[in-house]
């Protein structure tokens, strides 16, 4: 595919700054999965947050072992199972 014809399909978007919190080990894994991709860490959000939107799976299986390897790096034991039960530690806890 040519630059012309990849510029055509191109979707022109307004992007907004956001100051969003995530749980610290989670988010040192997306920004190494974006280093590793080579995009920014919104673009990687965008991108897993248009899949999940679809019922589609973002990242193929050699990617998930990737995610895999960063996830033992950085000591990430979480899964899909914790997502609604994540509380603020002491050190970045708020009274509710």
């Amino acid at each position: 595919m040519t630059d012309d014809e990849q510029a055509d399909r191109n979707i022109k978007v307004q992007r907004v700054q956001t100051g969003i919190r995530l749980e610290k080990r989670l988010l040192k894994v997306l920004k190494a999965m974006a280093e590793y991709r080579d995009i920014t860490l919104g673009d990687l959000i965008e991108g897993v947050c248009l899949h999940a939107f679809d019922g589609e799976l973002p990242f193929d299986e050699a990617a998930r072992g990737k995610i895999a390897q960063l996830k033992e790096v950085y000591g990430l034991d979480l899964d899909a199972t914790a997502s609604h039960r994540l509380r603020d530690g002491a050190a970045g806890s708020r009274a509710s």
